[in-house]
């Protein structure tokens, strides 16, 4: 079993980087990503923890794009190193800065008496975020949950969400491609796209160089895994999968297993490896 989408401190994540590997030792899975939002500051101290501990560390991140809903794009086995991708994550961090003033004003508008030192104290990286926002507000008793404060003000159409993001979908994926790394498109039913606005979706990032989709994700619905894995099969895409693991910033979602039921199988990389070997579709 593998877990290909998980969360450090390096973003919105409770664990470190070298924590986190040592939970997915923990929880028997062989091998593990390390996808950070618009983040690669915890690869190195991820990959050198999998390598003490004998479990394999796929060197990833997680890129939000401009979309009318929430999109992202996953890449897996990244060079964290190339200098395209560092410069670009730089800019990355500034953007998000900025978003986070936004974010901070709307809430202050809304009557919260929030503070971005209040909000800084809530994230252990460089990387705040939502996440952050919302265990802020837990903290001082504005919400009783993290998922309430994205469900009434942190989330997609929610008052306090930005929709602003730098890149396109075409630039996160050529941005991954440039580092060397596979492009997938993660949880794919937060884009509320079905049927045939599903599929031109996806033949639109195809043509931009998607290499797949994540066909396993902790809140799929039988029916959607099922739906998600036939247009990979349909369409000759890669598969991957994960729990999405954000430690006590999402406390229902065990690495590996999610709410339990997730199985992501190991017989998934072996196809990355060989399109990475072989040849990657370009947009």
């Amino acid at each position: 079993m593998i877990d290909l989408h998980t969360h450090t401190t390096a973003s919105d994540g409770s664990k470190t980087p070298r924590e986190l590997v040592k939970l997915a030792k923990e929880a028997g899975l062989t091998a593990v990503a390390v996808t950070d939002h618009d983040n690669i500051d915890g690869l190195s101290e991820a990959v050198q923890a999998g390598e003490e501990l004998g479990i394999c560390v796929i060197p990833g991140i997680e890129l939000s794009a401009k979309f009318e809903r929430e999109l992202h794009i996953v890449g897996l086995f990244i060079d964290f190193e190339n200098e395209m991708l560092v410069q670009t994550i730089a800019g990355l961090q500034e953007f998000r800065r900025k978003r986070n003033d936004f974010t901070l004003r709307k809430l202050q508008e809304l009557g919260f008496a929030l503070s971005m030192e209040e909000v800084r104290k809530m994230a252990t990286g460089n990387v705040m975020g939502r996440a952050h926002f919302a265990r802020a507000m837990v903290k001082q008793g504005y919400v009783e949950s993290t998922k309430e404060a994205f469900q009434k003000y942190l989330g997609n159409g929610r008052p306090a969400y930005s929709a602003n993001q730098m890149l396109t979908p075409r630039e996160c994926i050529a941005l991954i491609h440039q580092s060397g790394g596979l492009a997938f498109l993660a949880h794919c039913h937060f884009l509320k796209k079905e049927g045939k606005d599903f599929t031109d979706l996806v033949d639109e990032l195809v043509s931009y160089g998607l290499d797949g989709l994540e066909g396993f994700y902790t809140e799929y619905t039988p029916e959607k895994q099922k739906e998600y894995l036939k247009v990979c099969q349909d369409k000759g895409l890669l598969v991957s999968g994960g729990s999405d693991y954000h430690g006590v910033m999402k406390p229902d979602i065990s690495i590996g297993s999610g709410f339990g039921g997730l199985n992501v199988p190991d017989c998934l990389l072996d196809p990355m490896r060989e399109r990475l070997k072989y040849g990657r579709k370009e947009g």
